[in-house]
């Protein structure tokens, strides 16, 4: 049976919130202010497909610089699954980004259905779960990451992304319940996160870092900014050894992986120096 065709259109800036709520339904545990800072990489970029005004389907298609995209919030409500209104929208998503290298960050279960739509495996990222714990006293180069030129952090930035994305950086460093740091080298950066409050606890991400005691003492530095004894999520790419270690070292356990996909060539990151994705739904 041919299934209804949805209406297709853009989410507007108050109802991004929509695909977030159905993210969390799923369990993917989403930052409480996500939503803002996700609309802020991409007016456009989020899509709902409706029945008689009815919302069934999300998926998100943020455009980054000239040449990247990433898809993510990629859900069908329950009641509607196995109708074809999930290829409805990840079609008119995928169109939205031709042209581009297509990044997603998807349940190893539907690598193959990937596949199919042109996504090859790069790497699994890793979800960590652990428990904020006191820490040592704080590294002295640890400062607030506003006290850093904003146009440095975007800089030191765009080293761990396939491209420009300063918009959502902007918004994603001083959102609500959350703390960012850097690290310095001198009078240099040399690494910096973000811990945010999530719907289970608080996730860091990111977390980058010129080499691993940078990333542990950045680590470190976050967690004291987490009430003791709450629960601490770190997506780690497996492909970086040190970043497994670190999570391990605080007593972390995986709880979760995904399977980093990308239409095109794999971009070249310094996954060495990437200790913590910023989030599965916009890369």
């Amino acid at each position: 049976m041919t299934s209804a065709a949805l209406g297709i259109r853009t989410l507007g800036p108050s109802e991004v919130a929509l695909a977030i709520e159905w993210a969390a339904a799923e369990g993917w545990n989403p930052g409480l202010h996500d939503a803002g800072c996700f609309h802020a990489a991409d007016h456009d970029g989020f899509l709902v497909g409706s029945l008689d005004d009815e919302p069934v389907a999300t998926i998100s298609v943020v455009r980054y610089g000239a040449t990247f995209g990433f898809l993510g919030l990629y859900i069908v409500r329950n009641e509607f699954r196995g109708h074809g209104y999930g290829m409805q929208i990840w079609k008119a998503g995928l169109a939205r980004l031709a042209g581009r290298n297509v990044g997603l960050d998807g349940v190893v279960a539907q690598q193959d259905n990937y596949r199919k739509s042109g996504f090859r495996l790069a790497y699994r990222n890793i979800r960590y779960r652990g428990t904020a714990s006191a820490t040592a006293p704080i590294d002295a180069r640890i400062v607030p990451l506003s006290s850093v030129p904003l146009t440095e952090t975007i800089t030191y930035d765009r080293a761990f992304f396939p491209d420009e994305r300063s918009a959502f950086l902007r918004c994603w460093i001083v959102q609500p319940e959350s703390t960012a740091l850097g690290i310095l080298r001198g009078s240099t950066l040399a690494g910096y996160g973000v811990v945010r409050r999530c719907r289970d606890g608080y996730k860091i991400g990111p977390l980058f870092a010129d080499d691993p005691t940078f990333a542990e003492s950045l680590f470190s530095a976050l967690q004291a900014y987490v009430p003791q004894g709450a629960v601490i999520y770190l997506d780690v790419p497996e492909a970086n050894a040190a970043a497994m270690a670190l999570a391990e070292r605080h007593g972390m356990t995986v709880v979760f992986e995904t399977a980093r996909m990308y239409t095109g060539r794999a971009p070249d990151l310094p996954l060495r120096r990437l200790f913590g994705v910023t989030t599965f739904e916009l890369g």
